[in-house]
């Protein structure tokens, strides 16, 4: 896995020096290191540092740090903003090794992981203890890079986001200082509210090393169903009325005509290339059937067709798999395009209003952008199926997106609901929050006052 760099970097030998093996500057490791699933370009670290524990990573930022390095963590590389690019060159340090579950205090609803433990991964352990962690983005991401883009997905609308799940971090700081920040109290009024801090920082304040999460018993009952719209807008209101009603659905999951075309295809399913709801409900026996048939009549006044029902485990994991496969679906309707992935989230009174001028906006360009999203909590997604080489495309792209962000944010919604800031949505950070940023920006210097930790994502400094 290792090389010996081209030419002799005090920083990069003194890295040599601690982990051996474990740092590599090949360019194939490097490149790998250097992007993530998105279409936005790669920027390659000069070095990949593998690590092993929060005391090896504290040891490598102090390196970093005394010879003026950038540090960008990497977890599973799943995010899609850029957000692992190393924009101004550095060390990369892969947290793949820090994969270990640490404790599960059940009686108390919680656990610590390490970093990168995925929740597939946490969810498989948890699986004889009668709990689970419900967030859940699609990609099998870690659970450290989930804290710190502050993920959440299709179970957000009931479970929340990764904010409202994370008790507490461990977290490596810009001049090598390790913290712990919350704890397992539930509740706490002791100084400022450092894991929320955190949670959502994109790697720009620190390296999150453990996690502290808040678990949930599994449903005695659970169901999940698929109904099909005349319409975009029947399905939207439909949505809009469950939430205002309290239903307390655990999922509500919007994909418009085109993309159910194209998960149809992709994954055999056998359902119409029509605006469709995607549900699941939490609950008891008898919770879950009244929820089913609330919705059901709330569907059926918007002009929703008969539910299908998937009750078995094996047809439920279909079902969703099917929703978490979009992504790919999608980019099978033009193959040899890249997909450029985007999102936005607006107050749920507001969803019908931005959806339907955003999907009026993707017909009038010409542009092939399924519409997917976690309608349940107001967020949705586009993938715009792109020729990156086609500047006349890129263009009419770019304006679309700029135009559903510019409409979000005028409808008070927020530029990305999950995917996070980056360096791909840099420049609508001060559009939406204004002179908020200056104070971002002041925190961040506090902080890490050398700009050290993933320099030129969020905002420039």
């Amino acid at each position: 896995m290792s090389s010996k760099p081209a030419t002799k970097d005090p920083a990069i030998e003194a890295l040599q020096s601690l982990l051996g093996e474990r740092l590599s500057t090949s360019a194939a490791v490097r490149e790998h290191h250097g992007k993530d699933v998105s279409y936005h370009a790669a920027y390659p670290p000069e070095a990949v540092a593998f690590a092993r524990s929060t005391e090896e990573v504290a040891e490598i930022v102090e390196i970093c740090a005394a010879h003026g390095k950038p540090v960008i963590a990497y977890g599973t590389g799943t995010s899609l903003e850029g957000h692992v690019a190393a924009l101004r060159g550095g060390v990369c340090i892969d947290l793949s090794a820090m994969n270990e579950i640490l404790a599960v205090n059940a009686e108390d609803l919680d656990c610590r992981v390490q970093a990168c433990v995925t929740r597939k991964q946490l969810n498989e352990h948890l699986r004889d203890t009668g709990l689970f962690f419900p967030i859940d983005p699609g990609a099998d991401a870690s659970l450290g890079g989930m804290a710190a883009t502050r993920a959440s997905g299709t179970n957000a609308v009931r479970y929340g986001t990764m904010r409202e799940n994370v008790l507490g971090l461990t977290v490596v700081l810009a001049d090598g200082r390790i913290i712990r920040t919350g704890g397992r109290a539930r509740k706490s009024a002791a100084g400022y509210d450092l894991t929320r801090l955190f949670v959502g920082s994109e790697g720009t304040l620190g390296v999150i090393t453990e996690v502290q999460l808040r678990l949930y018993g599994i449903p005695e009952a659970t169901s999940a169903a698929v109904c099909a719209f005349d319409d975009l807008e029947g399905a939207v209101n439909a949505v809009i009325l469950t939430i205002q009603s309290g239903i307390p659905v655990a999922r509500i999951e919007l994909l418009d005509e085109v993309q159910m075309e194209a998960c149809s295809r992709y994954s055999e399913l056998d359902l119409q290339a029509k605006p469709t709801l995607f549900f699941e409900f939490h609950g008891s026996t008898a919770g879950v059937q009244e929820q089913a048939e609330q919705v059901g009549e709330i569907a059926t006044e918007f002009g929703g067709g008969d539910f299908r029902w998937a009750t078995r485990q094996e047809e439920r994991n279909k079902l969703w798999q099917a929703r978490h496969d979009a992504y790919y679906a999608a980019l099978a309707l033009r193959p040899g395009a890249r997909g450029w992935a985007t999102d936005a989230c607006v107050p749920i009174s507001k969803l019908a209003e931005c959806l339907l001028e955003t999907r009026a906006d993707i017909d009038a360009s010409g542009l092939i952008a399924p519409i997917v999203g976690h309608v349940g909590d107001g967020n949705f997604h586009l993938v715009f199926l792109i020729d990156p080489d086609d500047a006349e495309e890129m263009a009419r792209a770019k304006e679309v997106n700029d135009r559903m962000i510019m409409r979000t944010l005028a409808l008070g919604g927020t530029c990305t609901g999950e995917h996070g800031i980056g360096y791909g949505k840099l420049g609508f950070l001060q559009a939406e929050h204004g002179e908020a940023v200056a104070v971002m920006r002041a925190v961040k210097q506090a902080l890490d006052p050398h700009n050290l930790m993933n320099p030129g994502k969020i905002f420039s400094v």
